[in-house]
């Protein structure tokens, strides 16, 4: 199953669902649905020390509630790189999943989104935070 670019669990020899591909799909589906606030998948990231970092900070942002980039760099005791979030940010292998989609500018603009703005309003708005 690719999901926006990123390969969730696999299906089988047999081109069958996983039972991990089928949670991923049911907690997908409840959360467009407006039943989930949070997703209890396991994952692994590969990526820099710092991305990882800024990722698992992602994770923490409340369902509802946005953080702006500098807050992120600010919790990670990296107060001053908050360009550096902003590209790890942009790095977030599973979208939705780890909600970079609730990192906002620093004046609460919405900026940049991999699958764009509208796309990141559209999340905000279903999670009432618009």
């Amino acid at each position: 199953m690719s999901f926006m670019g990123t390969i969730v669990p696999k299906q089988d020899e047999e081109n069958q669902p996983t039972a991990l591909s089928e949670k991923v799909f049911a907690q997908l589906q409840d959360y467009f649905a407006g039943r989930r606030t949070a997703f209890s998948l396991p994952y692994k990231f590969s990526g820099t020390e710092f991305q990882q970092q800024v990722w698992a900070q992602i994770a923490k942002i409340p369902y509802g509630q946005t953080v702006t980039y500098k807050d992120i760099a600010q919790a990670i005791e990296k107060p001053r790189a908050f360009q550096a979030t902003g590209r790890a940010v942009g790095a977030n292998p599973l979208s939705i999943i780890i909600p970079c989609h609730r990192v906002v500018g620093s004046s609460g603009d919405l900026t940049g989104y991999a699958f764009g703005l509208e796309m990141k309003k559209s999340l905000l708005k279903l999670e009432s935070s618009l």
